[in-house]
């Protein structure tokens, strides 16, 4: 019966580790996607260039505030 429960607790411990580590990829794929595609419209217009940057800082915020939630979130699962 413990030995089960150990099991459980280190599958819990994995699973918390996976999740954050799935959080934290998927964030730098979608910062590294919205850098690149800033730059491209930035060599596109650029006199648009203030606004992009911003719409480019807020939205890179935006996502690492989630990843960061997921993070978190899986803390407590432990």
């Amino acid at each position: 019966m413990i030995s089960l429960l150990l099991a459980a607790e280190g599958l819990g411990a994995l699973g918390c580790g996976l999740g954050a580590g799935i959080a934290t990829v998927g964030a730098g794929m979608g910062i590294g996607k919205i850098g690149g595609s800033a730059m491209d419209a930035i060599a596109r217009q650029p006199e648009a260039t203030g606004k992009i940057q911003t719409n480019m800082i807020l939205t890179s915020a935006f996502v690492e505030g989630v990843a960061l939630f997921a993070v978190v979130a899986c803390a407590f699962l432990i």
